[in-house]
């Protein structure tokens, strides 16, 4: 019992030093406790201490937590929660080591990037299209056209090019000049890389950039898609706004669909259909092929989830 009152009176000690010098927020001060409260029961159970466990009780302690199904983060947060203990119990002197030290964060396990079906990304394209059009024949409102136009552009460059948006809201004008079947891109510590266009990107933004060309304003600026902003093109968060706005009147989840997540489906859609790795990582503008091995991982996820849908000795 007495070691029982040592251990909560440790805790309670902790605790106040983290809120009174540290400026620990209330939730965080209930979760270091339950996390200390948590491992102390573990320990207490094998008749052991948590002031003077060991780094083979506390490496047991997250083994038991690993074993239990607990997320890698959820093992990190409570190794956090001991490390930050067993400091504070050296610098008052009630330990002489850290247990905690020779013990390795658990490895996060790497997320899988979200990708969209080719079906669900040309049902976007289509709407995109479809909204144009629709603003074309009303004849009454050209800022909306343009807009619309606009939009379809950006996605059909976005799809058929693969690049970040950064890279794509930022396009100088003149990329488009010289040669539109290819366009040159400036991307991560001013790289350049040069990327094909499809035919159906092309007549999009040939369509969009006859349109650009008329509006007074613009006629001047030396952006593809300029706007009124700081930078003087459209804001790479105004896009993703449209994007999702478009999804929603697609009848597309909007929190599945970002610029990012068609940069992921530009990427994984080609490696399905055949594609080099290589060729998608300069593509993609990748400096090391591994980040773009990302996508074999994401096809592998896949091939897994239709073998244990539909063959028949799955269950």
């Amino acid at each position: 019992m007495q070691n029982n009152y040592a251990t909560e009176a440790a805790i309670d000690s902790f605790l106040e030093m983290m809120s009174a010098e540290r400026g620990a927020a209330e939730n965080t001060l209930e979760s270091y406790r339950r996390d200390l409260e948590t491992a102390a029961q573990f320990l207490a159970d094998r008749k052991i201490r948590l002031l003077t466990a060991s780094s083979a009780d506390i490496k047991a302690c997250l083994d038991d937590m690993n074993i239990q199904g607990f997320a890698s983060t959820s093992q990190a947060r409570r190794l956090s929660s001991l490390r930050q203990f067993y400091r504070f119990l050296y610098t008052e002197g009630m330990r002489t080591d850290d247990p905690t030290g020779i013990i390795d964060a658990p490895k996060k396990k790497q997320a899988l990037p979200k990708i969209m079906s080719e079906d669900t990304v040309s049902k976007l394209l289509a709407q995109a299209e479809a909204e144009a059009d629709l603003k074309l024949s009303a004849q009454e409102d050209m800022s909306g056209y343009f807009n619309a136009v606009r939009l379809h552009a950006l996605l059909e460059l976005l799809y058929a090019t693969g690049m970040r948006v950064t890279e794509l809201v930022g396009l100088p004008e003149k990329t488009i000049r010289s040669n539109q079947r290819f366009l040159l891109v400036r991307g991560k510590g001013a790289k350049e890389r040069m990327v094909p266009l499809s035919v159906k990107a092309q007549n999009v933004l040939q369509v969009y950039v006859s349109l650009r060309d008329r509006v007074p304003e613009w006629q001047n600026s030396p952006w593809l898609f300029p706007a009124r902003s700081e930078t003087g093109f459209l804001a790479r968060q105004i896009f993703a706004r449209d994007l999702k706005s478009l999804a929603a009147r697609a009848g597309i989840s909007a929190a599945a669909v970002s610029p990012h997540v068609l940069r992921h489906a530009f990427a994984s859609h080609l490696l399905q259909n055949g594609a080099d790795l290589r060729a998608v990582q300069q593509l993609l503008g990748h400096s090391d092929i591994s980040t773009t091995q990302i996508y074999t991982h994401v096809l592998e996820e896949r091939l897994h989830q239709l073998v244990a849908t539909h063959h028949p000795l799955a269950d």
